[in-house]
């Protein structure tokens, strides 16, 4: 199947890496045609991997149908963030193990930003890394998770607290996915094509601030638009720093607010992109506080997540263990201070380490 749009993200030359190639499909997903072209023969072991939603499609069941006897097998975990675990990334291994998988297979990848992060996460492990595909079936996949190589598990009721830096191979992104998706999994992977354009997208911020129907509405033009636009931005910085040694950390814009607030609500009970954008508007409130934004900025950026009815409010009653919980973020230093992306204009951000009682202060 000829993808209608290709797009290659190049690996630093020292980072072990050397690309992830991205292709963009228009039309209804059609994994029959990538995966079983009329080549699979010559093709390596594979391994998919999903979750039980996606495994009950009707489509799906048909997909498996094509397996080649002994070369292609299936893993189906259970759906959702509370399933995140290392206990789940070791029945990835387990399989490959069992099958007698060699260095030379291929991990596959077919779900959202769950399956992504323990499939990429499972293939850095098992013999010391093999090859891995996402195929992202949820905006938040398409936009973030599958793009860059951060793998992962949460540990402890901490978020992604156990992981690696592992780019997938391959990935093939088919945006008309997001059509079927319902409310809350659409929103909750909106809230971070809207932090990556706040970060680095100026045009894309206005397209989302002035089109709020078409969004909403999920027009399949400016969902395609956007999804291409966050990918190619971030595959951009990520070529740049792999490693999140410097301005790849801006992406974690929201996040240190947001998975205290994941962390402190119950891994699972609130979406990510709830949470990040949520984040977000105390990242905002931070600036202001610290008087590093205007007052118009901050109330612009509130202003774009409540067009798409986030919540932005404080959160006085769970401060003392929000902050709690961002003590445990891997981010920060031995300082003791907390390290937070804050920004002080749309496509201007800063790292900035902070005292809790500045932090408290935002978050009361």
């Amino acid at each position: 199947m000829e993808a209608n749009l290709t797009y290659t993200l190049n690996f630093p030359e020292n980072s072990g890496f050397e690309k992830t190639d991205i292709f963009f499909y228009s039309g209804q997903p059609q994994l029959q045609s990538v995966f079983f072209d009329g080549n699979e023969q010559q093709a390596p072991m594979r391994l998919f991997v999903t979750d039980s939603t996606i495994a009950k499609l009707p489509a799906f069941d048909s997909f498996t149908q094509n397996f080649r006897q002994g070369k292609d097998f299936l893993t189906v975990l259970p759906a959702g963030e509370a399933y995140k675990d290392i206990e789940h990334v070791l029945e990835i291994v387990r399989t490959a193990l069992e099958h007698n998988f060699d260095r030379g297979c291929l991990f596959v990848a077919i779900g959202g930003g769950v399956i992504c992060d323990m499939t990429g996460f499972a293939a850095s492990l098992f013999k010391r890394g093999v090859a891995v595909a996402f195929v992202p079936t949820t905006l938040l996949a398409m936009v973030d998770a599958s793009v860059g190589g951060k793998t992962g598990c949460d540990f402890d009721g901490y978020k992604n607290m156990i992981g690696a830096f592992y780019p997938a191979k391959t990935l093939y992104i088919w945006p008309s996915f997001v059509q079927s998706l319902p409310a809350k999994e659409y929103k909750s992977g909106l809230a971070e094509a809207i932090k990556t354009a706040l970060l680095f997208l100026p045009e894309t911020t206005e397209l989302l601030l002035q089109n709020e129907a078409l969004i909403n509405s999920r027009d399949s033009k400016s969902i395609e638009q956007l999804i291409v636009a966050c990918v190619k931005a971030k595959a951009s910085v990520v070529h740049r720093d792999l490693r999140e040694k410097g301005e790849r950390a801006f992406l974690n814009l929201g996040h240190t607010f947001g998975h205290a607030l994941e962390s402190v609500m119950g891994l699972g009970k609130i979406t990510h992109g709830e949470a990040v954008a949520w984040g977000i508007a105390r990242a905002a409130d931070l600036s202001l506080s610290l008087a590093l934004c205007s007052e118009t900025f901050c109330q612009k950026t509130k202003d774009l997540l409540q067009r798409y009815q986030y919540d932005t409010e404080a959160k006085a009653l769970l401060a003392q263990d929000l902050l709690t919980a961002m003590k445990k973020d891997k981010k920060n230093k031995a300082s003791g201070q907390l390290r937070v992306i804050i920004q002080t204009d749309i496509a201007q951000n800063k790292i900035i380490d902070v005292t809790d009682e500045q932090v408290m202060q935002v978050l009361k």
